[in-house]
């Protein structure tokens, strides 16, 4: 492709590339590492042979525009001799000589100041931090203000590793617990370079977890649940036994029922009928570690009750993970199809293959995600029948409680 007048190469284009190595953090890494990066060459695109002919009068305004602007950069220049205009002197490489030229020229000068102070207090107090700084550098520059406190955070817990104290008890002034929780994703990059592998729980992953990754104390998993019988009670007789509980409490119950359901619709939760020798649990969509590792429920009769969308399979197939011999219940292609009027329309739908589903339900969500009911079909569980909901329970549990007439 023939080169044109356009594509030659301006000041503002100068300006530009530098500014790209700016944007892509080069610049102040390269502080961190101390490699220098300059002098650094930049591209140079000029005129050819032909153009250097055809239009010399552009060719001399082009050298004008770049001669005019050229403290900041250094140009080495060629001669060109031609047969009728002679001996000709044209710029043939462009170079940056020194980062502070570099810096005068994008108008960074006072950032990477700034940056300069941050690199020369973090060397100081915690230099196990400098690879983030060099990784990281434009993030670093938006946490200016914060960086001093982030740093003490860092050397409080190299002093006081896997305090067991709830973050509102950490005493460094100037910092709190929105302060932490504001900046759980950096600190826990700069915690598991600064602290020794025996101080962090590497299995607790993702910010959520940040308390629990180092140590302190996290206000406990809670459990919602309605015991179903009225036979089994734990508050006293004429109270409703919606019971809402710390995992650690539920663990210890053991309670006397062979039927567990679980549901995501706190209306369905409230709304659930009678069912001798079964509780209902109410579930918080993805996430089960409220549920996890309680001996008791491996015991039990599990049914989990979901949206019949993609989303509501991926939940159970993650209920499985903690609880393998769960069962879905009303999630089945006949309760879908009898219920066509009802259907909506599923705004993300997963995609991902799901590996804990039986057969029958695999073969559903795979209809699901691929569109063969209808274009992203959801039906949600609030929308299922409430004489539906009675038949079903009327075969699991045939009994009076169970064949409770609908209001």
């Amino acid at each position: 492709m023939s080169r044109t007048k356009s594509d030659w190469t301006t000041p503002t284009d100068i300006k530009a590339q530098l500014q790209k190595l700016w944007d892509r953090g080069a610049m102040l890494a390269s502080m961190v590492q101390g490699e220098p990066l300059f002098p650094l060459r930049l591209a140079l695109r000029g005129p050819n042979s032909r153009q250097l002919s055809d239009n010399f009068a552009e060719v001399r305004d082009w050298i004008a525009q770049l001669t005019a602007t050229a403290g900041p950069y250094r140009i080495v220049w060629r001669t060109v001799n031609h047969r009728v205009l002679g001996s000709n002197r044209i710029p043939s490489e462009l170079w940056i000589d020194s980062m502070e030229d570099a810096l005068g020229l994008i108008g960074k000068q006072h950032a990477a100041s700034t940056f300069t102070a941050m690199l020369e207090l973090t060397q100081d107090r915690e230099p196990c931090l400098l690879p983030w700084l060099s990784k990281r550098p434009l993030q670093a520059m938006e946490l200016t203000l914060s960086w001093p406190l982030l740093l003490q955070t860092v050397d409080w817990l190299r002093h006081h590793p896997r305090p067991g104290i709830y973050l509102r008890q950490i005493h460094i002034p100037g910092i709190h617990t929105k302060f932490i929780e504001r900046h759980r994703g950096v600190l826990t990059e700069l915690l598991d370079l600064a602290l020794p592998q025996d101080a962090i729980d590497t299995e607790a992953t993702g910010s959520t977890n940040f308390c629990h990754r180092y140590g302190f104390r996290d206000k406990p998993l809670r459990v919602r649940f309605r015991l179903l019988d009225p036979d089994i009670k734990i508050l006293p007789s004429g109270t409703d036994q919606d019971i809402t509980i710390t995992r650690e409490a539920f663990a210890r119950l053991d309670l006397p029922v062979r039927t567990i359901f679980i549901t995501e619709n706190e209306i369905n939760f409230l709304a659930f009928p009678p069912v001798q020798g079964a509780m209902v649990i109410f579930g918080a969509g993805y996430g089960f570690r409220n549920l996890a590792g309680i001996n008791w429920l491996q015991a039990r009769t599990i049914l989990y009750w979901g949206d019949i969308d993609t989303h509501g399979f991926a939940i159970l197939n993650q209920l499985r993970e903690f609880l393998p011999h769960a069962k879905s219940f009303l999630m089945d292609r006949k309760t879908l199809h009898a219920h066509r009027p009802l259907w909506g329309e599923e705004k993300h739908p997963e995609t991902v293959t799901l590996t804990r589903l039986t057969a029958e339900e695999l073969a559903l969500y795979d209809d699901l995600r691929g569109n063969k009911p209808g274009n992203n079909v959801r039906l949600e569980q609030e929308r299922i029948g409430f004489q539906t909901l009675l038949d079903a329970l009327n075969l699991i549990s045939p009994s009076p409680a169970a064949r409770a007439e609908t209001p």
